[in-house]
């Protein structure tokens, strides 16, 4: 049975979206909206003002008890012994042969609390693994249905969050802290997927509507859906779950190295070694631009300037920021130097980029 076929699911603010007229498409086995008043308005908004991304679908895991004795150490590929409470850090959940099962968010409470938000598409199945290799298996908890989250995004956001929620005004980039709102005590991380300044707010999955329409209430707030927010993510060069990343790509090849820590041991880390001493990666992700306003899409083939086939598109979008097509995808490391022609497209119709970075758009707010 396919994900259209099979019965989809839908987040607290599913009758919020339709209210608003969105479009509503699957979306990693849900009912998601992929835009409102457009997916170019929406991206703009984010850009100069603040918008709000319904993001419930993502999973949610607690796990008490200390990082080591309990196994969530050797689970992740980050260092996480080190971190000190209220602080976030982002890393992977590997298989055996150093493939991402996921990327993942950790969150340490406490001495010995930890709150994990995992992709939506993926949370029963990072569930059913973090039940079987974890030491302390009942120090597990899946508390997804529970928990709503909403994004808050854009340049503008501390400014007008701060006004419902004083306090969030004072947090770090990657931390995070409890504030109330509307009632109800939040999580609210700094934190986001858009390259932007911006929020994640964890609430009940009960109070999670009242938040988004207190939110919308401001004018300057606007929502936005998930066209906008790709759009967005790959202007930055973030990784998309099933498309830079997936249990067949280990982070070396995505060039996530960085959010591996190799001082300590996890679940494959024997095959990153290997495959470091083999030479390392033979592939890697790359960032390309389009020599025009074309768009490439995922799966379409990478060619080189002679013709051949050398590499195929994980993601691929039109960015405002740069008026061109923009792109991810792996290549043959030996192909995949800034400044170096391809083509991307299929047998019949071929499009001239370049190599570029990954990273497409750097005026963000970011780190404001």
């Amino acid at each position: 049975m396919t994900a259209t076929q099979e019965t989809l699911k839908q987040t607290p603010l599913y009758s919020e979206h339709a209210a608003l007229k969105a479009r509503i498409v699957p979306f990693g086995g849900w009912e998601m909206p992929v835009q409102y008043e457009g997916i170019l308005a929406e991206y703009e908004h984010t850009r100069k003002a603040v918008t709000l991304f319904d993001t419930c679908h993502m999973g949610e895991f607690l796990i008490h008890g200390d990082c080591r004795e309990s196994g969530l150490d050797a689970l992740v590929t980050m260092s996480i012994a080190d971190m000190p409470a209220h602080t976030c850090r982002y890393g992977m959940l590997l298989n055996d042969h150093g493939g991402v099962i996921d990327d993942l968010v950790i969150f340490r409470e406490g001495r010995e609390e930890w709150f994990i938000v995992v992709n939506g598409a993926t949370t029963v199945k990072d569930a059913r693994h973090f039940r079987a290799r974890l030491k302390q298996p009942q120090a597990f908890e899946d508390v997804s249905s529970a928990i709503g989250k909403i994004d808050v995004q854009g340049p503008l956001s501390r400014q007008i969050f701060a006004d419902l929620t004083p306090g969030i005004e004072k947090l770090a980039y990657y931390t995070f802290d409890s504030f109330n709102l509307l009632g109800e005590t939040v999580r609210v991380s700094r934190t986001g997927y858009t390259g932007e300044l911006g929020y994640e707010i964890y609430s009940s999955s009960k109070t999670v509507t009242a938040i988004w329409r207190k939110l919308l209430q401001n004018p300057n707030i606007k929502p936005a859906g998930l066209g906008a927010r790709d759009m967005l993510r790959l202007e930055v060069g973030y990784s998309l779950y099933g498309h830079e990343i997936n249990e067949t790509t280990t982070p070396l090849e995505a060039g996530l190295a960085r959010f591996v820590d190799f001082t300590k041991d996890f679940i494959g880390k024997d095959a990153l070694l290997k495959q470091q001493k083999e030479g390392g990666p033979r592939r890697k992700i790359a960032g390309f631009i389009s020599e025009t306003r074309r768009a490439p899409r995922q799966d379409n083939k990478i060619y080189a300037p002679t013709g051949e086939a050398i590499g195929v598109v994980t993601s691929g979008t039109f960015s405002p920021h740069c008026q061109r097509g923009i792109g991810l995808g792996f290549l043959p490391i030996t192909m995949a130097s800034t400044g170096q022609k391809i083509y991307f497209g299929d047998d019949n119709t071929r499009n001239l980029a370049i190599i570029s970075s990954r990273t497409f758009y750097k005026n963000d707010s970011l780190k404001s």
